[in-house]
C-alpha cells in the first residue's frame, strides 16, 4: 500500500505598518506549492489604533479565506529610527496575533535566517531572493515585493517543517 504525504498549509508574514505580505504554499513530503498571495494594508491617515485594527480584520480575511495550518512571521529588525521600528514591532505584533488567536503555531524568523534558508546566502539581496522565490514555486505570479518576502517566509517554514520530521523520523526509527 503507497504511503499518502499528508500536505501541510503555511501562511508566511512579512510584517509592516503600512503593508503587510502574505503567502500560503502547501507542503507535500519535500515539495512546495504556491496557492496565493498578496498583502493588506493600513491608511495612513488613521490613527495607528485605526491602522492596526486594519491589519487585524485584513488578516483575519485571510486566514479564513485560506485556512492554514501553520503560521511563520520575519522578526523585525531594528533600524536607524526609533519611532518607526515601535510602529513595526506594533504591526509584528498583529502579525503575531492573528494566527495564534486561530490556534495555529507561530514561527519567527530572522530576515538573514530566511534569505540563508531560500537563497543559500544570509546576505542575500531582495531582488535574489524574490528570483529564487519564483524558482521554488514555479509560475507563481507575485503581487508586489511585500507578498514575495511572505513567501519567502512561508518557504523557510516549510524547508525547516521538513528537516525536523525527518530528524523527529530518524529518531523513531532509532528508538525502535
Amino acid at each position: 500500500m503507497a504511503k499518502v504525504a499528508k500536505t501541510a498549509r503555511i501562511i508566511g508574514i512579512d510584517p509592516g505598518l503600512q503593508k503587510t505580505g502574505w503567502g500560503i504554499i502547501d507542503l507535500e513530503g519535500n515539495s512546495l506549492r504556491h496557492v496565493a498571495n498578496g498583502s493588506v494594508s493600513s491608511d495612513k491617515n488613521l490613527s495607528l489604533a485605526e491602522r492596526l485594527v486594519q491589519l487585524y480584520h485584513g488578516l483575519e480575511k485571510v486566514m479564513e479565506a485560506w485556512q492554514p495550518e501553520l503560521a511563520a512571521v520575519e522578526e523585525t529588525f531594528v533600524n536607524k529610527n526609533p519611532n518607526s521600528t515601535l510602529k513595526l514591532g506594533q504591526a509584528r505584533g498583529i502579525a503575531l496575533l492573528v494566527p495564534a488567536l486561530k490556534g495555529l503555531p507561530v514561527a519567527e524568523y530572522t530576515p538573514n535566517h530566511i534569505k540563508k534558508s531560500v537563497v543559500g546566502s544570509g546576505h542575500a539581496a531582495k531582488d535574489q531572493i524574490h528570483l529564487m522565490v519564483g524558482v521554488l514555486l514555479p509560475g507563481v505570479k507575485i503581487e508586489n515585493s511585500d507578498a514575495a518576502d511572505a513567501l519567502a517566509v512561508a518557504i523557510c517554514h516549510g524547508h525547516h517543517t521538513t528537516s525536523n520530521k525527518s530528524l523527529d523520523d530518524a529518531i523513531m526509527r532509532a528508538k525502535m
